[in-house]
């Protein structure tokens, strides 16, 4: 029988997985060939690309998505560890520090500023040809961070689950 604070917990639970779920799928997509694809596309257009893809992604879905989990996972982080002696405490505090520090804060940190440096560099500039590539080297290297964090955290968020739901 659940308790007052499983039954919180658990669709809760269940919005973080779905949600880092969702993100682990974005970023992988980013990583695994969306930027394979735009490094091969000739200079400028990959570039150009890029800079209309970082317009578009800043859209309510992704970023409900994004900020909302973000949430849940911050609050699911606290609430865990007044549970601690559950069996699932473990699980769900992990996933939201994977979720929270190495997707949300990544992302604001690393990803974010980035893009914004990339925004501001006219493709018409000496030096933006060069930027572009170290933007692709630095910008994927964070971004397989987020991808294998977003990963980590769904399947700690299954393992918590899965044990909220057994109790």
């Amino acid at each position: 029988m659940f308790s007052l604070t499983e039954l919180a917990l658990f669709p809760f639970t269940f919005l973080a997985l779905v949600g880092s779920s969702l993100m682990a799928g974005i970023f992988f997509t980013f990583s695994n060939f969306v930027m394979k694809a735009l490094k091969e596309i000739p200079f400028p257009a990959g570039m150009k690309a890029m800079q209309s893809i970082n317009i578009v992604v800043l859209n309510p879905f992704f970023l409900g998505s994004f900020f909302i989990t973000a949430v849940i996972a911050f609050m699911l982080a606290i609430k865990s560890v007044t549970q601690w002696q559950q069996p699932y405490a473990v699980y769900i505090f992990s996933a939201s520090l994977f979720y929270f520090i190495g997707t949300f804060l990544v992302t604001a940190i690393k990803n974010v500023p980035l893009n914004n440096k990339l925004a501001n560099i006219p493709v018409e500039s000496k030096f933006s040809e060069s930027s572009w590539q170290a933007y692709l080297y630095k910008w994927t290297r964070w971004n397989h961070v987020r991808t294998i964090s977003s990963l980590i955290a769904t399947v700690l968020y299954t393992l918590g689950f899965v044990h909220i739901a057994t109790i």
